[in-house]
């Protein structure tokens, strides 16, 4: 059975990118470290199980390199500044708004979804809720046409 969508994507390959993704981008806003070491860090543990390497390395890549544009645009909708939101929270935040500016071929649906899953299986009891309110604002302000056509 062949577990890749048409246009050869396999989903259940990017989620664990997005996992390891948000692992990686908690453990920079803890500690800091180069986009190289925080790569080869989470990567071997890629290699254990099926997941897309190359979209992992452009989520850290991009979080990193627009980190303060990132910021900028989820502070607009936040109700605290963007270091008091929880750090597993901030990570998928950040995480979901690189995918909403930089990656269009991915759906703002699957973008919130993904990073509402993420943070409850990594966040507190009720983060995700949060994360799912700020991104419904981001994506309306960011894909607002898109976010229109599928209500």
């Amino acid at each position: 059975m062949n577990k890749h969508r048409k246009d050869g994507i396999d989903p259940v390959a990017r989620s664990r990118s997005r996992r390891r993704a948000l692992q990686a981008i908690y453990a920079w806003q803890l500690s800091g470290g180069d986009v190289r070491g925080l790569i080869a860090q989470f990567a071997h543990e890629q290699a254990h199980e099926e997941a897309d390497l190359e979209y992992f390395e452009d989520l850290v890549r991009g979080v990193l390199l627009h980190a303060e544009e990132l910021d900028g645009t989820l502070t607009a909708h936040l109700d605290r500044g963007i270091e008091a939101v929880d750090p597993v929270e901030r990570a998928a935040l950040r995480i979901a708004g690189y995918e909403l500016i930089y990656r269009p071929d991915v759906p703002y649906r699957v973008v919130i979804n993904e990073a509402i899953d993420s943070t409850k299986r990594f966040g507190a009891e009720h983060g995700h809720t949060y994360v799912n309110g700020v991104l419904d604002k981001v994506a309306l302000a960011l894909r607002g046409i898109e976010a229109r056509r599928t209500q």
